[in-house]
């Protein structure tokens, strides 16, 4: 059973903005845009939307949401690449007083299917290529009605189209209350059906009344947009610049080429994308110490980030401020922060990783050892407080992932942690079979789950091996022998191109430790490591 989206009746057009539409995150871009309405909001390689036409066209978006309706939508899936339809899109839903649902283009059509079915979307914003993933839905037997603005005039009668129409939008935002959803998003599941995570605007005013403390973000700032804004980090890059008038500015693959370059072009001040991104620029030459003058900030998350990594960075960047963030989707954004000092922080760190700092005021934490037991120095780290969901959309997955102690429900993360002297914590691993890649969070249970369904194979096991070039997932099969590319071929239609295997070997069967188990750690040995 899927839980309900709380979504109260939405007022007519001509009321007055009450006390609420001061909380949550339609009021961060209210703020921003009553700072600097004239700066650019987004920008989108050479186009930029100011703070005022993102309004206007958020406000005739939303009004075309709740055009013919008594009621505001449930949830509002945005299914377009990094460009005006999504950011927009985003918003729109927001003042619409829907929970927006964003998704990703690159997914197979049925993992999309199944998270609108999911999250109770009843409308979609799309860009082209997201109309192409409708269209495919809607001959599978899922109409689920499009919002195209930039698509008018090419209505193929393959879906329901929202008409945009000439009429003006809202006046304003819909009000919101701290109990209602505003975004919806999902992370891998190990039963091969992605879990919803639910974050209210509660949450996320707890979150950013934090960043707003921790950082100085002013509408002179520029930030980047290396994350798709179905990744929970987008968020802080859009909300954290428009509370503060500032830009958010998308980065096209070619900038990867030249980095440098491009910061200097656009005033890069703000900095935000997974670790692995700096072995990415190191490879390309981009990373020659006081190559990036422009960054002010240069923040990090969704990996561990390494000790050498963040001294290279460091050293590119001397007028920059780097910091290792860390938090599950669960806990909205992030939920811990360590600021790296160079004469510090390399003291601090455990396995050459960076710490990943102290909880958020306002939150508590427990380690849990291997017996249950709460720890003292080093276990599994739990966090309860304001930033943390209430439970999945499907409360079966919640199962596993939740901890009542003490009276109060605890998130259990999955992530193994020491508490140094100084109070910060260092991550250690992952203590079950979940790991990182590219700032996602893959269960490799969901791979297996996906093997398993390709002709031929009887049973497989997930590994990671990890070099110079980052995480690689190698699947060891048993069954019937297929080529690598005919496996991948049949994966593909099932698993986001971020969550593919590199490697797949077949054996006849499984290694099994001292306890009769299959012993991973002899098939991770076994597989080709990453080069580097």
């Amino acid at each position: 059973m899927v839980t309900d989206i709380a979504a109260p009746p939405a007022p007519g057009c001509g009321e007055r903005m009450s006390d609420a539409i001061g909380f949550g995150l339609p009021a961060r871009f209210l703020r921003g845009l009553a700072k600097a309405p004239r700066n650019a909001a987004l920008r989108v390689d050479a186009k930029a939307v100011s703070y005022e036409e993102v309004h206007e066209l958020a406000l005739r978006w939303a009004g075309a949401m709740l055009a013919g309706t008594s009621a505001r939508p449930k949830a509002v899936g945005v299914l377009a690449g990094k460009g005006v339809e999504s950011y927009v899109g985003i918003l729109a839903a927001l003042y619409a007083g829907a929970t927006v649902v964003p998704l990703s283009v690159d997914f197979p059509a049925d993992r999309t299917r199944r998270m609108l079915e999911i999250s109770g979307t009843s409308m979609v914003v799309a860009d082209e290529r997201g109309l192409a993933v409708l269209g495919a839905l809607s001959d599978a037997g899922l109409d689920v009605p499009a919002l195209a603005p930039g698509q008018n005039g090419g209505d193929d009668g393959r879906m329901t189209r929202i008409p945009l129409g000439q009429r003006a939008g809202l006046h304003e935002p819909v009000p919101v209350a701290a109990s209602d959803v505003a975004y919806v998003l999902f992370t891998s599941g190990s039963t091969g059906r992605p879990k919803g995570v639910p974050i209210t605007h509660g949450m996320v005013h707890h979150y950013f009344q934090h960043a707003d403390a921790r950082y100085d973000f002013t509408e002179s700032d520029v930030f980047s947009q290396t994350f798709d804004v179905n990744f929970d980090c987008a968020m802080f890059d859009m909300f954290c610049a428009w509370g503060a008038g500032a830009t958010v500015q998308t980065i096209p693959a070619a900038a990867y080429r030249k980095l440098p370059e491009f910061l200097a072009e656009t005033g890069m001040s703000v900095w935000f994308s997974v670790p692995s991104t700096i072995s990415l620029i190191r490879r390309m030459g981009g990373l020659a110490p006081g190559g990036m003058p422009t960054l002010r900030w240069s923040l990090f998350a969704g990996e561990a980030l390494r000790a050498d990594d963040a001294a290279a960075w460091q050293a590119a960047a001397p007028g920059s401020t780097v910091e290792n963030i860390y938090g599950p989707t669960e806990l909205t954004v992030t939920i811990t922060g360590h600021r790296w000092s160079p004469e510090v922080s390399p003291g601090s760190c455990v396995n050459g990783l960076v710490p990943i700092g102290s909880i958020h005021e306002g939150h508590e934490y427990l380690l849990i050892g291997p017996d249950g037991a709460v720890a003292d120095r080093e276990g599994e780290l739990c966090v309860t407080g304001p930033q943390m969901t209430a439970g999945y959309l499907d409360p079966s997955d919640d199962e596993g992932r939740f901890l009542e102690r003490g009276g109060r429900r605890w998130y259990r993360t999955g992530d193994r942690v020491r508490l140094l002297g100084d109070g910060e914590l260092v991550y250690l691993g992952r203590l079950d079979s979940q790991v990182q890649l590219n700032g996602w969070r893959v269960e490799l249970a969901e791979i297996e789950h996906a093997v398993r369904g390709c002709a031929g194979v009887q049973d497989a096991v997930a590994v990671v091996r990890t070099g110079g070039d980052g995480p690689r997932i190698t699947v060891f099969y048993t069954g019937a022998p297929s080529s690598p590319a005919e496996l991948a071929r049949q994966l593909r239609r099932i698993l986001p191109a971020g969550m593919m295997p590199k490697q797949f070997q077949h054996v006849d069967e499984f290694p099994l430790n001292a306890n009769r188990k299959i012993d991973r750690a002899r098939l991770a040995a076994a597989a080709a490591p990453a080069s580097g």
